[in-house]
């Protein structure tokens, strides 16, 4: 890709970036949220497109008009939400619009199967392809996607945040894969914001910011602290640094659980939460993390146990008294729990608002638009205009959407559920001192991470849950370092 140029309603998105990728290698394409980078694959998928330039597959010059084009000539995309039918199975899946018949015009699913078999045979994938993809792991479904794109003889394999939803051993399973793939001369552009995966599985790294090129460099130059500097603009020492902070904890807790369970595998959860405090909740995939969320923002029933607020019994038994009691939920998934992509980016502010906002059965326009542009300006979300769908901003601004619409309805307790999952490094650390921030102003804030450095720049006291439990409760002054909570979070599996 030489040259390219791309602007929306005369705002420039691209201009003059150039990018290469060769067969068997895996390239990283990094840079923070807004800098071009998902613009630039979209136009080599032939979503979007070029203004100006030029693309080149193989030295000879290509027009990539639409997705299909783009697949004809051996472009393929697994994107951050994956694409995959869930009532199909995986051979059903893979093949798509290109099932295999009998001589009497039906589907042959047995031919499907046999071929998807031993498709994800040469992966050395071991997946079941008559199985419901529904029923599937999110590291099972990505390893589908990457046997469907290879069923069209994908030649350059885009991936696109493929780790945001995969435990640490499906991860380097996945890393396994993907050295295979370069063996037989797939190019993979990989993008993502953990930057200790670039070094782990790229070879070389391009840099983009504010849509133009910053540089490309060999992985083997640079270290993870040079790669932040070329992200961000300036020498970052630490992304997430944390500050001292005192919790006053004389008095009632503002948040208590007492002996709570549910059916979804919480046991006998006592806790306390402070006006000021930031608790941090870390453990393996499957510990309970996202459960225990569910159950105080009553997504999830208590199958015995109590929610208490400043030491009163809550009855909450849906999120609605939830929010009416001042707590709400930040969720894991934002794109399918925590926003409506086809509507713009006021409407997704607003959501949480329509009652205080509504006059007379009629929704007050004016005043809405009002407190979108306030929390638009506080938290720094990069839009083209308040009536932007959603969908079309960065992963970054799409979680500061999420952010605001809470943050309107001036909650005294928040629980963020993975609140920096594919975001970039600064957006990181704007969220980081957004957090520091509502703890200083008095609210009580559940962190649940399984960036364990994340955990430790924000928590003044940590949990570490094991199968439904809480393990350990541990001051954050006592855990040294990432290492050693590392080790707490390894002890409790």
């Amino acid at each position: 890709m030489t040259g390219i140029a791309k602007a929306f309603s005369g705002v420039t998105v691209l201009d003059d970036v150039s990018f290469d990728v060769r067969a068997g290698e895996t390239h990283a394409l990094l840079g923070g949220n807004g800098a071009g980078k998902s613009t630039l694959m979209k136009i080599l998928e032939g979503v979007y497109a070029l203004d100006r330039g030029t693309i080149e597959i193989d030295g000879e010059r290509v027009e990539l008009a639409s997705p299909q084009s783009a697949r004809r000539h051996g472009v393929a995309m697994i994107f951050q939400e994956l694409s995959l039918v869930p009532t199909l199975t995986v051979a059903q899946n893979i093949y798509l619009t290109r099932e295999s018949r009998t001589r009497g015009g039906l589907l042959d699913d047995r031919a499907l199967e046999r071929r998807a078999g031993e498709l994800l045979a040469e992966l050395g994938v071991d997946v079941d392809p008559r199985a419901e993809v529904g029923r599937l792991g999110a590291a099972s479904m990505q390893l589908v996607e990457i046997a469907k794109a290879l069923s069209q003889d994908a030649r350059v394999l885009i991936m696109d945040e493929p780790t945001a939803s995969l435990a640490r051993s499906e991860v380097e399973a996945l890393f396994s894969i993907i050295g295979r793939l370069k063996e037989r001369g797939i190019a993979i552009v990989y993008i993502t914001h953990r930057l200790e995966e670039v070094m782990a599985v790229a070879d070389r790294v391009t840099v983009l910011r504010d849509g133009r090129l910053v540089g490309t460099r060999p992985t083997s130059e640079l270290d993870v602290e040079a790669l932040i500097e070329l992200i961000v603009g300036t020498a970052v020492e630490q992304a997430l640094e944390r500050g001292e902070r005192t919790v006053d904890r004389s008095g009632t807790p503002l948040l208590s659980l007492r002996a709570v369970s549910t059916p979804t595998g919480l046991e006998g959860i006592d806790l306390d939460l402070y006006a000021g405090e930031i608790v941090g909740i870390a453990g393996l995939m499957g510990s309970g993390r996202s459960e225990l969320a569910r159950a105080i923002f009553g997504v999830d029933a208590l199958s015995a146990g109590e929610i208490r607020l400043r030491g009163e019994r809550a009855r909450i038994r849906r999120p609605a008294d939830a929010i009416e009691h001042g707590i709400v939920l930040v969720p894991e998934d934002r794109r399918r729990q925590g926003l409506v992509l086809g509507h713009s980016v006021e409407r997704n502010l607003t959501l949480t608002l329509l009652r205080r906002l509504t006059r007379g059965g009629l929704l007050d326009e004016d005043e809405g638009v009002g407190v979108a542009e306030r929390y638009v300006a506080r938290l720094g979300i990069r839009t083209r205009s308040l009536d932007t769908p959603v969908r079309r901003l960065s992963g970054g601004n799409q979680q500061k959407v999420v952010l605001a619409k809470w943050l309107a309805t001036e909650p005294e307790v928040l629980i963020l559920d993975e609140p920096t999952v594919g975001v970039d490094i600064s957006t990181r650390s704007e969220i980081a001192d957004l957090v520091r921030g509502l703890a200083e102003q008095g609210k009580a804030v559940l962190v649940i991470s399984s960036e364990l450095a994340e955990v430790l720049a924000l928590a003044d006291r940590i949990l570490v849950l094991r199968e439904g439990r809480i393990h350990r409760c541990v001051s954050r002054a006592d855990v040294a370092d990432e290492p050693e909570l590392h080790r707490l979070v390894q002890e409790a599996a």
